[in-house]
């Protein structure tokens, strides 16, 4: 087997300084992969060969500018994993929302990959070639109602738009799915748990614990690991999948008990 399969190849993952996103990058830089990666601050320590854009791509100004230096600097791209998300709602549930929290749930979680496939995509069709991942959330099918109201939203937006995007483009040979996490061992998931504590007034323990139970458990006994979801997405590039199309994985330590 190809010790570097993406060698040539040009990937943009948005948000790859820390949690999934840094792990996809890594995976995909060992792969030989030239990746450009997205954040609002760029990182302390940065990845040797990785071309970093300081942007917010939540907001239509920020993927402009990304898509800008993709085509300026490397004319397309190969893969694209859209994988910046997340929540900074309080918990509460949905009447502690304001409409500037559901905006900005929406912003990050479904529009910055609305607006990047738009940028991007063309270049794969016109080439023939392309491959997307989009990361959703298992919260598309399991909502907390207490804490993520807006994200779990807006990530069930997400999924719907991914498959009705494989739908028209895969004819067209751009590959598109989507990787549904669940509870993952991030810096993201440790300032949800700070919040939910926060809010209940306990501590962070026994927000972990309430976050646990209101996902039913995790069969397995543990959160799942940025590294592991991060495999997951570089085998859905890869032609390993070529026949994957229009697919949602779960990756979750079997938290959604059902079919």
């Amino acid at each position: 087997m190809n010790a570097y399969p993406f060698k040539g190849k040009h990937a943009l993952v948005t948000g790859g300084t820390k949690g999934m996103g840094e792990a996809i990058v890594r995976s995909l830089v060992r792969s030989g992969a030239t990746v450009i990666t997205t954040a609002r601050s760029l990182p302390m320590e940065p990845l040797a060969g990785v071309r970093y854009v300081e942007a917010d791509v939540a907001s239509a100004d920020g993927t402009e500018r990304v898509a800008d230096v993709v085509k300026r600097e490397f004319g397309h791209v190969d893969f694209l994993v859209n994988n910046v998300g997340g929540s900074s709602a309080p918990g509460g549930g949905a009447l502690a929302l304001t409409d500037a929290m559901w905006d900005a749930a929406i912003q990050v979680n479904l529009m910055s990959a609305v607006r990047l496939d738009r940028a991007l995509l063309p270049a794969m069709v016109e080439r023939g070639a392309g491959a997307i991942v989009h990361i959703t959330s298992i919260q598309r099918r399991l909502p907390l109602f207490e804490s993520t109201v807006a994200y779990a939203a807006a990530k069930a937006a997400l999924a719907n738009y991914s498959k009705s995007l494989a739908n028209e483009f895969g004819p067209r040979g751009v590959r598109v799915n989507s990787v549904a996490p669940g509870f993952i061992e991030t810096t993201a998931a440790q300032a949800l748990v700070k919040r939910m504590a926060e809010h209940r007034q306990s501590s962070e323990d026994d927000a972990r614990q309430v976050l646990m139970a209101s996902l039913g458990g995790i069969p397995i006994g543990r959160p799942g690991t940025p590294e592991e979801v991060a495999e997951l997405v570089a085998f859905l590039l890869s032609p390993l999948a070529a026949s994957i199309h229009g697919a949602e994985f779960v990756i979750d330590g079997e938290t959604i008990p059902t079919v």
